[in-house]
């Protein structure tokens, strides 16, 4: 009897490589991941022991660090989630969407007046459809992508920066319409609701109370937890409602996770290629019979769903809404945020976002406070910057620290545009633009091409180089 198979051991070898192969190929996601985690982490650390020193010079008590720790955690959480969902629309497909702050102003406001009570307690309050919290939600990330695929119709068939004009122009159309008067109290069949417009509204259902006091704390053992880590920081001195927001922050470290995870599998998808392969070229993607169109339709559907979600998470959680926050400026810190880290590459979302808040937005006038504790700073400086220079000229060097420090929050842009210039002219692709993020989450060492065939050198059929029986 003749065996099949003359050589048993070299095909289980063959297998054991095989498998050795496909394990080290589905290893090399979480070794990617794992190094970047370990990047992010140690950043956030570093940033937490600066404010943390920065506290101390400022004579803080631990409720005082807690709570700045606790802010700073909020603004790079909700920064980074922004960062990710913009990196879908320029980084992932090249799509030049500066209306950010207007998707997170429909996410808001919708979600507002889905979960106001119809018949609200106070007069002078602006009524809505009384949903639950959580169909208040999904309606506002809905409404928020569907406003953005109704823009995305006329609009993404221009490129570049008349996208650009498009997208800011719908957004300032979007917070001049939500503060007019028109809109500020109508009726839909029947059903009375308003945006409140220049006033504002109120948001009965803040997500922190409904998710911690009200959602977490009332899950049995759960509950318990939530209790316990209150009462931990109480014991210590912090006041239990900057443990409850820290609760909270925590909560939306794990939805900014979740951001993560969801564009890493867009980019790592057949989906997110075809999106890649627009930014690169357009036209040779609808060359290979790509519908360009409607892939990018897709990608700005859910990036605008993405920050009407974030607007929820940030501006409804405050209690109270107006358009004050939802500004140009916003959707511009956004794009510094994701300018530093590096359009296109997702790790670099995150570290945009980590670097910005920490290094521009809350660190110049964190260290400005210090300033002034240490050099018993109490008035104001000159008037403009130009008389504070003049001063400097005569040799009085404290009238221009005093400007300064009196007018920090304007300074700032200053500090962010200079910051700007020099990633433009230095670091164009940002801190991790221009690392090489794979397509796939195979190692190319992993992938190994199939043996070639013996090319036919008689105009006969090709031969795989054995003899003819």
């Amino acid at each position: 009897m003749s065996d099949d198979n003359p050589h048993p051991d070299a095909k289980t070898t063959e297998e054991a490589a095989d498998a050795e192969e496909n394990r080290e190929a589905g290893n090399i996601f979480d070794k990617h991941f794992d190094s970047d985690l370990t990047m992010v982490v140690t950043t956030v650390l570093a940033l937490y022991a600066i404010f943390i020193i920065f506290g101390v010079l400022l004579g803080n008590d631990i409720n005082g660090h807690f709570n700045a720790l606790q802010g700073l955690t909020f603004l790079i959480t909700v920064y980074v989630m922004l960062s990710l969902a913009l990196n879908l629309h320029w980084g992932y497909t090249g799509l030049f969407n500066i209306g950010i702050a207007g998707f997170m102003a429909i996410g808001a406001y919708t979600f507002a007046i889905a979960t106001a009570s119809p018949n609200p307690a106070n007069p002078s309050d602006i009524p809505g459809l009384g949903l639950p919290f959580f169909v208040g939600i999904l309606l506002a990330v809905v409404v928020s992508g569907v406003v953005g695929f109704v823009a995305a119709l006329p609009a993404l068939r221009l490129r570049a920066d008349y996208l650009a004009i498009v997208t800011i122009a719908l957004s300032e159309i979007i917070r001049f319409g939500l503060k007019s008067k028109a809109l500020s109290q109508f009726s839909i069949l029947g059903a009375k609701m308003g945006t409140g417009g220049a006033g504002g509204i109120s948001v009965d259902k803040p997500p922190s109370r409904v998710l911690i006091t009200d959602g977490l704390g009332a899950i049995p053992g759960i509950g318990a937890l939530v209790d316990l880590f209150i009462s931990v920081g109480t014991s210590i001195g912090v006041n239990r409602s900057v443990m409850v927001s820290w609760l909270y922050t925590l909560l939306l470290v794990v939805v900014a996770a979740g951001f993560y995870w969801l564009l890493v599998r867009i980019g790592f998808s057949p989906f997110g290629r075809v999106l890649k392969a627009i930014r690169e070229d357009e036209d040779v993607a609808n060359a290979l019979g790509k519908d360009t169109a409607n892939f990018k339709i897709k990608a700005f559907v859910v990036g605008c769903a993405l920050m009407g979600l974030v607007g929820i998470l940030w501006w409804a959680n405050a209690g109270f809404i107006n358009t004050q926050p939802f500004k140009p400026k916003t959707t511009f810190f956004i794009w510094i945020a994701l300018i530093i880290g590096g359009s296109g590459s997702t790790t670099g979302s995150v570290m945009g976002g980590v670097l910005f808040i920490g290094t521009l937005y809350q660190g110049p006038i964190t260290f400005v406070g210090i300033l002034k504790e240490a050099l018993n700073v109490q008035g104001s400086g000159p008037g403009t910057i130009v008389d504070a220079f003049a001063l400097v000229l005569q040799g009085q060097i404290m009238p221009l620290f005093e400007y300064i420090m009196a007018n920090i929050e304007p300074l700032r842009l200053v500090l962010m545009g200079a910051v700007l210039v020099w990633f433009m002219q230095n670091k164009p692709d940002g801190l991790l633009g221009d690392r090489k993020e794979l397509a796939t989450s195979l190692d190319p060492r992993s992938v190994t091409r199939p043996p070639a065939k013996a090319a036919a050198t008689d105009g006969g059929a090709e031969t795989d180089g054995g003899d003819d029986e």
